[in-house]
């Protein structure tokens, strides 16, 4: 990204990547039982189903890990995955960061950098909600670069009508809106930021976060398409009436 704040480097997720030792107990001849190896989303992802759609998820494919968001979002659907869901949003969290916060790389070249993928999971996790949803999305929004991506994480925030406790939502949302190019800026991203402010202000009763009105301010007299500016003095009157 260009601001300093947006700058990505890469993680590897230990998490996935070193094996938990489940060590058990000596038996009466003094002499350990062999070890068993067990990865993290062994332990996490319980039911039959997760542990499938984890598989797919995890594999480096990209087709892999859109059959996972297509399973996924079925079980959402489907009634299947409740609010907050941990496991889902386990699995999310990972395809939320393909090529940004995970970054796999053959012979020097990034080969999971997948917009789609994490533009789905964002979505996805809009619809499941809670804490961690709400963690990682604000987290897209301050690490991604990607304008669809962008889009579609600050739309889901505004979608969950999450408290913006401590300014957190806020705050994430008028970085990324400030954070855009003055020159061209992204028309969409821009008009989704828009109406997910307007969906915390109604769902908090206002906003008292100064940074908010400047980023409205950015897109009421930036470089944007009228329906924008207009969308973006609306919302700018709307703050003003609580």
């Amino acid at each position: 990204m260009k601001n300093n704040f947006g700058k990505i480097v890469t993680i590897f997720l230990i998490l996935f990547l070193i094996p938990v030792y489940g060590w058990s107990q000596q038996g009466d001849n003094g002499q350990s039982e062999e070890q068993e190896e067990t990865t993290v989303e062994e332990l996490f992802l319980q039911s039959v189903e997760m542990r499938i759609i984890g598989e797919q998820a995890f594999d480096d494919n990209r087709s892999s890990k859109l059959s996972a968001l297509d399973n996924l979002e079925e079980l959402v659907e489907e009634g299947q995955v409740t609010a907050g869901d941990a496991e889902a949003t386990y699995i999310l969290d990972r395809l939320s960061s393909e090529g940004i916060g995970v970054q796999l790389r053959e012979n020097g070249r990034l080969i999971n950098n997948f917009p789609e993928v994490r533009r789905r999971a964002s979505e996805l996790l809009g619809k499941i909600g809670g804490e961690s949803a709400k963690d990682t999305l604000i987290n897209v929004l301050l690490s991604d670069d990607e304008p669809m991506v962008l889009a579609e994480a600050v739309y889901a925030l505004g979608e969950m009508a999450a408290d913006n406790e401590n300014n957190q939502m806020t705050q994430a949302i008028s970085f990324s809106i400030l954070n855009q190019d003055i020159m061209t800026p992204d028309q969409n991203f821009a008009y989704a930021a828009l109406l997910s402010i307007e969906k915390l202000a109604e769902h908090n009763n206002g906003l008292n976060d100064p940074s908010i009105y400047r980023a409205l301010i950015r897109i009421s007299q930036g470089n944007y398409i009228s329906t924008v500016q207009d969308k973006a003095q609306e919302v700018l009157r709307t703050l003003m009436s609580y």
